[in-house]
């Protein structure tokens, strides 16, 4: 039986329910007929521009990002702004538009789970667990590494780990200094830096770091302990999910082929270091 839009919605939200999103968050369908047939998704972290033209000359009947494209109110979708631009592109081309967001990354394979695992930790647990949720779900995941190792070793590992950005990977702390219990989050996660389970880790790698935040935690970190911080790009460290999430849809979606957008839609092009 050829799947719908409304057949693949349910399996999304089957997938990464709604009801783990936050409260802000706005993940869910944005556009499509539900009852048109889907028989090619691309999955992205953004609906941007370019993911949208290589969605439609692809031939894909959806297109499946992290972020929501209307996270935020708009009041025009004229086509002359260019989240109208993208709609009407999308619309235009019959294909949909998706969002899972925040309730992909609170489930067990979620984009923190897959960053923690891609490092090799073990007993991993969330740093901000999920109310009435099972065990494994939550914000962030802390875990052990296999081995010890130095702040800078690890800092080296995610560079292997994580598609290259202009950014690349900025580190406060020691280089030498050793690591063992390591907090991650997909993601912007400043708002975690005052976790016990952040500031129990040796380090924790997140994105999106912020001066004042950041410089908190590392003031407090000399006072009364603390982690170091290993800040990433915020599109690097969640695209490493797409490819799990690919490999669920195509267990769930027998025949529908899934593919995962190369497309680098960090926002920032180049840096000169001084």
């Amino acid at each position: 039986m050829p799947h719908t839009l409304a057949s693949v919605r349910e399996t999304v939200e089957r997938l990464w329910p709604l009801s783990g999103a936050e409260a802000w968050d706005a993940p869910g369908l944005v556009a499509g007929d539900p009852a048109a047939p889907v028989e090619r998704i691309l999955l992205a972290v953004d609906a941007v521009s370019a993911t949208v033209e290589e969605a439609v000359d692809g031939g894909a009947d959806l297109l499946l990002t992290h972020h929501p494209l209307l996270l935020r109110g708009v009041t025009s979708v004229a086509e002359d702004r260019y989240k109208g631009a993208i709609l009407a592109r999308l619309i235009k081309a019959d294909c949909a538009l998706i969002a899972a967001h925040t309730n992909a990354d609170v489930v067990a394979d979620g984009t923190s789970a897959v960053l923690a695992s891609l490092l090799g930790l073990t007993a991993t647990t969330p740093i901000a667990p999920s109310a009435g949720g099972a065990g494994d779900t939550g914000i962030g995941r802390i875990g052990t590494l296999a081995e010890p190792t130095t702040l800078g070793a690890l800092a080296r590992r995610l560079a292997e780990i994580l598609p290259a950005t202009a950014g690349g990977i900025r580190a406060a702390g020691d280089y030498q200094q050793p690591v063992s219990t390591v907090a991650v989050c997909g993601g912007a996660g400043d708002s975690l830096l005052g976790t016990d389970a952040v500031r129990a880790a040796d380090v924790y790698v997140t994105a999106d770091l912020r001066h004042h935040p950041a410089s908190e935690a590392r003031e407090q970190a000399a006072v009364g302990g603390g982690p170091a911080l290993l800040d990433v790009s915020h599109w690097a460290s969640e695209w490493l999910w797409l490819d799990t999430a690919a490999e669920q849809l195509r267990r769930e979606l027998p025949g529908v082929v899934v593919e995962v957008s190369d497309l680098r839609t960090d926002p920032w092009d180049f840096a000169i270091l001084q």
